[in-house]
């Protein structure tokens, strides 16, 4: 499939609304502050000042982003029940929802689902913290998975991390092709860009104040995928981005 065959779309094809969480659907990011609601203040600053020397590297470009995200799952996850993670991302819900959520952002994904639209959040946030968002907004979920053994955390990311290339590759693993779908995106960040890329109504930080929203311009996504820095979109069949 081409890309001009995925900007002209089937004429009456059902629609897909996919929606990224951090920073499109919320105003900040949601996994650190979960982090430091479920293990509490004390503990979460004391982990990451254990954390700084991965800090200073990734800074230093010395490590990756994926890479930085598994060390901080592995410094808080690793070993822990499973069953207590998501009783304490259910209270995380219920505390946060006002100060996370973007209203904009809620009364769209509201609209999608009135006017018949699959709708769907995919997101790089692990899946057992973003499900109770999920289900209070009665859409699907699509995120990264932890790895679980004995109904434990190992503290590793079970495949890949749900960003970049992995979000339509995971969307056509659920969803099979995507050439059959009205495929419309919300996204915000790099992480982003392959999704909007493969739309055909792309919305770049559609929810952010205007003065936030930058000069990126769809057309730049897509012509930055094109350009073959990586390697090949099985969905899109344009090249993404080395990470």
């Amino acid at each position: 499939m081409t890309q001009e065959m995925l900007e002209a779309g089937p004429a009456s094809a059902p629609v897909l609304s996919v929606f990224d969480f951090d920073g499109t659907l919320t105003r900040r990011d949601s996994f650190v502050p979960f982090l430091r609601f479920a293990f509490g203040t004390w503990t979460f600053a004391f982990r990451m000042i254990r954390m700084l020397p991965d800090a200073v590297r990734y800074l230093g470009r010395g490590m990756t982003r994926d890479e930085l995200k598994a060390v901080l799952i592995a410094k808080f996850l690793k070993s822990v029940q499973v069953d207590w993670v998501e009783q304490r991302a259910s209270e995380f819900r219920k505390v946060y929802w006002s100060r996370l959520m973007r209203p904009a952002g809620l009364q769209s994904v509201a609209a999608e689902v009135a006017s018949g639209a699959q709708v769907t959040i995919c997101s790089a946030s692990p899946r057992l913290v973003l499900t109770p968002f999920a289900e209070e907004l009665g859409i699907k979920l699509i995120s990264t998975e932890l790895e679980v053994i004995d109904g434990k955390l190992t503290g590793k990311i079970s495949g890949s991390n749900c960003r970049c290339e992995a979000k339509v590759l995971r969307l056509e693993s659920v969803y099979g092709p995507l050439e059959k779908f009205r495929l419309r995106a919300w996204g915000d960040t790099r992480g982003d860009h392959e999704l909007l890329a493969a739309a055909q109504e792309p919305h770049w930080r559609h929810f952010h104040p205007r003065w936030q929203r930058g000069r990126m311009k769809i057309e730049k996504i897509e012509a930055r995928v094109r350009q073959g820095e990586g390697h090949k979109n099985s969905v899109t069949g344009t090249a993404a981005d080395k990470q």
